[in-house]
């Protein structure tokens, strides 16, 4: 489905963890493939499942046309917000029920916040600390002073009670049973996938809103100027980019990813050690 006609723009939708970044660490020639892509007159969105309270200012430095974030549940664009969907109250407290029910380790993902329980940073910190190991700093990259568990942790609010909260999202690190058991339990509102940190296996995950996808986000960003679907350039790694490089005119996986993610894709591009999104850009004849 490729093409390498540059007479039209395109709108390209870039994850981040694993695509863009690699735990928050942008490469600089994918900073400079963004920029050099919008000078040319193309639009370059972040499509991410991190909520919006966990993109920072050094990811977004590059320079972006728009921002999907939460997997799609909130879409972001010019100062206005395009979309910002959230579990219903009750969904959410019975989701609040059944983790802590099974002392799942957990965080609570909303646009303007992170939330999780008193005391379960540290618990998180003994968590991802050794999937970070080693991977703080990397040649080549931006802002190598960011600690990737700080990344995440940053955000949090923590409180005693967390049944009132409003969010789209649940990011799952630490689980005494695997979390498809408990899927049955929350209901069909929800549904899960795979965590990106594929290293802690069954007992992580993400749990999302039912029919909520990053190909939602992009339809919304679509709809608003007047896209074709052929025009859009999706490039991802991890199971909730499944949807978004099946929507795309071209979808680009980065290799090693999700093998769903790479069932779909139309090409396949290295990961950010190998600037795989300049070179993916750069294929596609979008950049200088």
């Amino acid at each position: 489905m490729s093409s390498q006609n540059t007479a039209r723009p395109r709108a390209v939708f870039l994850d981040i963890d694993g695509t863009y970044a690699d735990h928050g660490l942008a490469p600089e020639a994918h900073v400079e493939a963004v920029r050099g892509a919008r000078r040319r007159g193309h639009l370059v969105f972040v499509c991410t499942g991190r909520p919006l309270s966990m993109v920072p200012d050094h990811i977004l430095a590059a320079g972006f046309d728009g921002v999907i974030t939460g997997a799609g549940a909130r879409v972001d664009m010019n100062g206005e917000v395009l979309k910002d969907s959230r579990f219903s109250p009750e969904t959410a407290a019975l989701i609040v029920d059944t983790l802590d029910a099974h002392d799942v380790a957990y965080i609570l993902e909303a646009p303007e916040a992170l939330y999780g329980r008193t005391g379960v940073d540290e618990r998180l910190r003994r968590v991802l600390t050794p999937v970070f190991a080693g991977r703080s700093r990397h040649d080549g990259v931006l802002s190598t002073d960011v600690d990737p568990v700080e990344d995440i942790l940053g955000p949090v609010r923590y409180s005693d009670d967390l049944r009132g909260a409003s969010f789209a999202k649940i990011s799952c690190f630490d689980s005494p049973v695997p979390l498809g058991r408990l899927m049955d339990v929350i209901g069909p509102e929800a549904g899960l996938i795979p965590s990106s940190l594929s290293a802690l296996g069954e007992s992580a995950g993400e749990i999302f809103m039912a029919g909520t996808h990053k190909a939602v986000g992009i339809r919304v960003v679509q709809e608003r100027l007047g896209l074709e679907r052929a025009d859009i350039v999706a490039i991802g790694d991890s199971a909730n980019d499944i949807e978004m490089l099946e929507y795309a005119g071209v979808g680009i996986a980065v290799d090693g990813g999700h093998p769903a993610v790479l069932a779909v894709a139309d090409q396949v591009t290295p990961g950010p050690a190998g600037i795989g999104v300049a070179l993916a850009l750069a294929g596609l004849g979008l950049l200088d």
